[in-house]
């Protein structure tokens, strides 16, 4: 078997293939230096970014410009998680995403409760203020170019799992399939950015979390009902589309994605997809639905997302708000977080790193500006989303225009927004009587025949 010799550590291993379609592995040997000596000579760090989703392309981006040898590898470039495909507007300028990506901007937006009550949520935004609808296919393609064209190398291939080194002086070794054939990859560096089921996060023993599933139907419709959409999204709750988050419809190009996701009741996903499609059905009418999508979303952090000289960001990571279901932002923000700080870490790419530079370098400055957002986001699903009565508050409480100016500059530009002292007391005050009375309201709805009050409404 032939021998291939790489300056990264002194360690030979040999692969046996049981599957005849794959060609047989030649022996790796590598060489390199001792990790007395942190300083890297004669080369540049080198490092694998596994998936090529927003997370794993701004992290590719950040490394390769940083000076990084780096491969991206994603298994379908022309494939798209299903996603609402919404984006905050600070996103445009922070990642330089150009104007024609976007699909539309939604300057409306209407909040519909269980009893179908109908808010209208954009009442507060500016002229110039929007949320950018796109489709991730769109998105995804044009993050992984930009990547190549800073000198990212994009491996097209299915990565079946990653060898994690017994002492800190090995390489991790990325075993991966191209057209049925095993090839393999040693580098000093991993990025995780492999979604809810990461490989890269199993290979590290990172823990387990857990998933909601969103499902998505992308529906064509006649051109008057995609003239109603043409910047307006619609948010749907109730126990009839999702038991615990929320049900939208979102506009795209030349069609709208209807879809929902729940956590605790995956089982009736399509229930709730059903339900979510009849109570918009008058505005859809007459649609063909062009593709069905289904995926799991993660709902809360991993136990562990650093470790050795592996990191996880994205989905991998945990990192998607509840009871917004936000990801994209984070995703990209989070590979781009995590690229620069292995950048920063190994002096750009002269030095070896270790967990204590990823853990200091990345993990604790995500922590220390997301973690009680994250943490807020959640108890605010937990008192919202439990219930109809506490649903009905929720869509009462979106009226209030000062909650929605809070809303949208916290959402729009990912930073606390200046409050008024007086009109925060009125909006607890408001929140604790919406609760109370939606609360009571509910139990009476409650006490009625289901179908003597669905007449009523």
């Amino acid at each position: 078997m032939a021998a291939i010799t790489h300056p990264l550590h002194s360690l030979t291993l040999t692969f046996k293939t049981p599957n005849p379609r794959f060609t047989p592995l030649p022996k790796l040997t590598i060489s390199a230096t001792s990790t007395s000596n942190r300083h890297i000579s004669g080369r540049k760090l080198t490092a694998a970014v596994i998936g090529g989703g927003p997370a794993g392309s701004s992290a590719a981006e950040a490394l390769a410009s940083g000076g990084i040898e780096t491969y991206l590898f994603e298994r379908s470039p022309s494939g798209a998680k299903p996603c609402g495909g919404a984006i905050p507007l600070c996103m445009l300028e922070e990642f330089s995403i150009p104007p024609d990506l976007i699909d539309r901007k939604v300057t409306h937006m209407k909040i519909i409760s269980p009893s179908n009550l109908t808010v209208d949520f954009g009442k507060t935004l500016k002229p110039h203020e929007y949320i950018s609808m796109l489709r991730r296919e769109v998105l995804d393609s044009y993050l992984r170019s930009r990547a190549e064209s800073k000198g990212v190398t994009l491996v097209k291939a299915l990565v079946t799992n990653l060898d994690v080194p017994f002492q800190p002086n090995q390489p991790y070794i990325v075993n991966y399939t191209v057209n049925n054939t095993m090839k393999c990859l040693p580098v000093d560096v991993v990025v995780g950015a492999d979604g809810a089921n990461s490989r890269v996060a199993k290979a590290i023993g990172a823990g387990d979390y857990a998933c909601a599933i969103a499902f998505q139907e992308r529906i064509k419709l006649p051109d008057d009902k995609m003239e109603y959409y043409e910047n307006l999204a619609e948010m749907y709750v109730g126990n009839d589309v999702s038991p615990d988050l929320y049900a939208w419809v979102f506009p795209k190009c030349d069609h709208v994605a209807v879809g929902t996701w729940t956590m605790c009741s995956k089982q009736y996903i399509k229930q709730y997809q059903h339900g979510v499609r009849s109570r918009v059905y008058p505005k859809i009418a007459g649609g063909k639905v062009i593709k069905v999508e289904a995926h799991p979303i993660p709902e809360h952090p991993r136990p562990v997302r650093v470790r050795g000289r592996v990191a996880l960001v994205g989905d991998a990571a945990g990192y998607v708000a509840k009871c917004t279901g936000e990801g994209i932002y984070f995703a990209a923000k989070s590979g781009r977080m995590c690229g620069e700080a292995i950048v920063k870490a190994s002096e750009g790419g002269h030095r070896m790193v270790d967990e204590s530079d990823l853990k200091r370098e990345y993990l604790k400055q995500w922590d220390s500006q997301y973690k009680t957002t994250f943490r807020f986001l959640d108890m605010l699903q937990h008192v919202f989303y439990g219930s109809n009565a506490a649903r009905e508050a929720l869509v009462e409480l979106c009226g209030d225009e000062y909650v929605q100016r809070v809303t949208f500059e916290s959402y729009l530009y990912k930073k606390l927004a200046k409050g008024n002292s007086w009109e925060d007391f009125k909006m607890v005050s408001n929140t604790i009587g919406s609760l109370i009375r939606c609360k009571l309201v509910g139990k009476q709805m409650e006490a009625f025949d289901p179908d003597v009050l669905a007449k009523v409404v």
